[in-house]
């Protein structure tokens, strides 16, 4: 069979992800979303234990690309209304503990509240950046890597977001008035049981990426899951370990916490470890302490079969690891804008004429989702 490709250039804008092709939180798919995780992005980990593996991971995640809180350029919030994008409503966003879907710019400082909620919109309701690691415990300075780091950062209604405030995460207490699936009592908050492991493995990210970190004065700071809730507590140190433990084996990696890790990487350039390979948790802080991780690296745990792309960076020739039988793969900016289409028929190759910069390449169809960052020099 005769080997084409076929470049197909639209005007319209298209949203980075399509519609329906996974499921939120609230209602989550499993297997449909491919991860562009980099072929052993975790060789230096491997067969390790105990600190030695804790270190690894650190040295793997560490000095990520950082992004401002705020600014005029591609800030935090420009990248969360792409990680936390509804499948659904490519326009909306999904915010954690009340699972609502929210217009993108029906977001806190805008001013623009009263054209929303059928002009009743206030700022109250209004989304802004939840730290889920909460940030007076560790980094309260926006200067500090950690504060902006998307990985720890989650859209969240304004008001809800006061509510959780600093406290730590367990089981128990009274609903919230607001987020109807939350439970919260003085000391602690108890999120709805589909984004638990979400907010879990959230956690288990921070404790290893800043072990140790260091501060906008080059403090050095070590955060540490703590087995007990810190009310009026300021220092590097959360809880509840055992509960977050439980949540994390309860509420699985779904499609959506897997493309979220992928496109945070696409801009910071450092994932989460224990939603790649989720069983690294035992390694950590369960029944496989001291025991060496052993794992086949060359492929993601959820993803046996996903094609690899290279060179990366490249000049703009791209190849496959498998040949590509009529697949659409569609070409996106650094922002997420549209760019176009291009038909690979019967072919592990394609190349694309675009100036230096970081995009995106997306694959969907009846065997999935793929993802992939490219990098054009």
């Amino acid at each position: 069979m005769m080997k084409k490709i076929i470049l197909i250039s639209f005007l319209i804008p298209f949203a980075f992800y399509a519609q329906s092709d996974f499921g939120p939180p609230s209602n989550p798919t499993f297997g449909a979303v491919q991860t562009n995780m980099p072929v052993d992005y975790y060789q230096q980990a491997n067969n390790l234990s105990g600190d030695d593996l804790k270190e690894a991971l650190h040295q793997i995640i560490s000095n990520h690309v950082v992004f401002p809180y705020t600014a005029t350029s591609t800030d935090t919030w420009d990248i969360l209304q792409l990680s936390d994008q509804d499948p659904d409503e490519n326009n909306n966003m999904i915010l954690v503990y009340t699972g609502r879907s929210q217009d993108k710019g029906y977001r806190d400082g805008s001013g623009n509240y009263s054209q929303y909620e059928n002009g009743n919109g206030t700022q109250s309701n209004s989304w802004n950046r939840e730290h889920v690691w909460p940030k007076s415990h560790g980094f309260p300075d926006d200067n500090d890597n950690a504060y902006t780091d998307v990985h720890n950062l989650k859209p969240c209604d304004r008001s809800v977001n006061s509510s959780r405030g600093t406290k730590d995460f367990d089981n128990g207490g009274s609903q919230h008035s607001e987020a109807l699936d939350c439970l919260t009592d003085s000391d602690s908050w108890e999120p709805a049981d589909y984004i638990k492991g979400d907010i879990a493995r959230i956690l288990f990210y921070m404790v290893v990426r800043y072990d140790p970190g260091i501060d906008h004065d080059n403090n050095v700071f070590d955060l540490e899951l703590v087995d007990y809730t810190t009310p009026n507590n300021n220092d590097p140190i959360l809880g509840k370990l055992s509960s977050l433990l439980e949540w994390h084996v309860n509420d699985p990696v779904d499609d959506f916490e897997i493309n979220r890790n992928d496109v945070i990487f696409g801009f910071q350039e450092n994932r989460n470890p224990f939603i790649d390979h989720p069983n690294l948790v035992n390694f950590l802080w369960g029944e496989n302490i001291g025991m060496n991780w052993n794992e086949n690296l060359n492929l993601p745990e959820n993803q046996p079969n996903q094609p690899r792309i290279y060179p990366n960076p490249t000049t703009g020739i791209i190849n496959f690891s498998n040949n590509l039988e009529n697949k659409i793969i569609e070409v996106f900016d650094f922002k997420g804008q549209f760019l176009q289409k291009v038909l690979i028929d019967n072919s592990n190759s394609l190349k694309l004429n675009l100036p230096s910069g970081i995009y995106f390449l997306r694959s969907s169809d009846q065997e999935g989702i793929l993802n992939f960052k490219i990098i054009i020099k």
